[in-house]
């Protein structure tokens, strides 16, 4: 009797453990580097000049990465500040939670979805550019997720507007929440 009583323990704890090893959770830093050359079917357009502002259409296809190209599109034209918003499908994104006690992002993975609300600005850090931005997303059952976007694989298209303004905006690390932070004082 004692036998099976000590196997059918095991056999919970095995279960449990492997339920444990599956709900694990990834966490990604707030400050990373992005991988350029992910986003070889971007294009993009001027579409209007007022005074020092500029507007471009930046049109994404299947299988671009959206922060590469975004990054990409920054350091190209030069941009040091500018705000954008988007609509478009995607395959894949993953999008974070911020955790305040561990400082990071919690990994949230979403597959094949319409990007409903996609808005965010281009800022510098540590002499690169950063692209910040916060995006929802529609499933298929027309539920809807969003967060930090961490990554986005492109569907048909991602098609993004940006304006980019005269004034430069920079960040710097607020060490309250290991984030860069626009501080407008910055030169």
């Amino acid at each position: 009797m004692k036998v099976k009583y000590r196997n059918l323990a095991l056999a919970i704890l095995m279960m449990a453990g492997l339920q444990v090893s599956v709900q694990a959770q990834e966490y990604q830093s707030t400050i990373t580097s992005v991988e350029a050359g992910k986003a070889p079917g971007m294009k993009v357009k001027l579409l209007s000049m007022a005074g020092e502002a500029k507007t471009y259409a930046v049109i994404f296809s299947k299988g671009d990465e959206v922060v590469s190209g975004l990054t990409e599109f920054a350091k190209e034209y030069n941009v040091k500040s500018a705000h954008y918003q988007a609509i478009g499908e995607a395959l894949h994104i993953e999008v974070g939670c911020f955790d305040y006690q561990r400082k990071e992002f919690l990994v949230i993975p979403i597959d094949s979805a319409e990007v409903t609300s996609f808005i965010g600005n281009i800022a510098w850090y540590n002499k690169k550019p950063v692209i910040h931005t916060h995006i929802t997303a529609s499933l298929k059952d027309s539920s809807v997720k969003g967060g930090h976007l961490l990554k986005l694989i492109v569907g048909p298209t991602l098609e993004v507007i940006v304006t980019i303004e005269p004034t430069p905006l920079y960040k710097k690390l607020n060490e309250e929440f290991q984030a860069g932070l626009i501080d407008p004082d910055l030169k």
